[in-house]
């Protein structure tokens, strides 16, 4: 058998005969759903079709373009220029237990259309939708961020026990969110 933490059920250290503590695992698409049966975490908007093997795909609600021209677009396609920041309101309101955390990743269709973003970590306890930074690195080509499309990825996990103090308990600056929000 190795010595490699395969769940945290394993979480010996079999060279040293010490005990570690159990690893973060990543959620997968079953562990999510018995996640949200249980209550643990909840996906307010769920769509089964945005459930992946390993996460959840979160779809584009709004876009804040914050060029020479800042404008809120909440239907049809935000049109974002060449060199231009914008940020993304997920439709989905996630709640986080004090046992679970989540990273976010960009869908590669956006980097492969020149789409930069700067994604982290979202804290246990976090409630709310997500307002998510992105850039146009683009010189000269305008994209397109249709609303209602799959934008990002949030990959939860489970912490290997429940935070001392959630994060409305912490900060909460952003606690329940709702549409973007940049102050």
């Amino acid at each position: 058998m190795s010595s490699r933490l395969k769940t945290p059920a394993m979480a010996g250290n079999l060279k040293s005969g010490r005990a570690l503590p159990a690893a973060m695992a990543v959620l997968s698409d079953r562990d999510i759903l018995k996640a949200v049966e249980a209550k643990r975490l909840r996906i307010g908007g769920f769509r089964p079709e945005n459930l992946t093997p390993n996460g959840y795909d979160l779809t584009i609600a709004e876009v804040a373009v914050l060029g020479a021209k800042p404008e809120t677009v909440r239907s049809g396609i935000a049109k974002v220029p060449p060199q231009t920041r914008f940020a993304v309101a997920t439709v989905e309101v996630v709640d986080l237990g004090a046992d679970v955390t989540a990273q976010l990743w960009l869908r590669t269709t956006w980097a492969r259309r020149g789409v930069i973003t700067g994604f982290g970590k979202v804290d246990a306890g976090f409630r709310g939708t997500l307002t998510l930074g992105g850039y146009n690195a683009n010189a000269s080509e305008v994209v397109e961020l249709p609303i209602g499309e799959r934008f990002a990825q949030i990959v939860f996990e489970d912490l290997t026990s429940p935070a001392e103090k959630a994060y409305g308990e912490r900060s909460g600056h952003w606690q329940d969110q709702k549409g973007v929000r940049l102050k």
